[in-house]
């Protein structure tokens, strides 16, 4: 049994927003918002209206890269999870206070969500449930 080289992970568009940047692969996106951005509705709409370009019938999942400090309006989340193909969404951290803004922002989201310290661990668990169509 032989193990080729691992699959490399392609782009396959990267959207410049004024509070930030989407990377969007195969069935995954990965947001990356710069130091102070505000996410609005307004703004969470751009996102939103990224998904449905390249993820419209198929499963999908979001990974928030807070590498940045950044707010958030609570009220996106209750757009956010009438996204029926939505399957995961994961906010990747090691920030403590983004720990604890995590437990607040899951009451509002109350779908599959979880955090991770490590990107890669998130990138599995995403990739995984985007796979399944449950």
């Amino acid at each position: 049994m032989s193990i080729g080289p691992a699959k490399k992970t392609v782009i396959v568009r990267e959207y410049n927003l004024d509070v930030g940047k989407i990377l969007v692969y195969d069935n995954y996106m990965v947001a990356e918002f710069d130091e102070g951005a505000t996410l609005t509705l307004e703004r969470a709409y751009q996102i939103i209206g990224i998904s449905e370009i390249h993820f419209r019938d198929k499963p999908f999942g979001y990974i928030s890269h807070r590498k940045n400090s950044y707010a958030i309006d609570p009220t996106v989340y209750t757009y956010l999870r009438e996204l029926e193909n939505l399957k995961a969404f994961a906010i990747v951290s090691s920030k403590e206070v983004d720990m604890h803004n995590f437990n607040i922002e899951r009451l509002f989201y109350k779908k599959p969500m979880k955090f991770f310290i490590d990107y890669k661990n998130a990138l599995a668990w995403v990739r995984r449930r985007a796979r399944s169509k449950a």
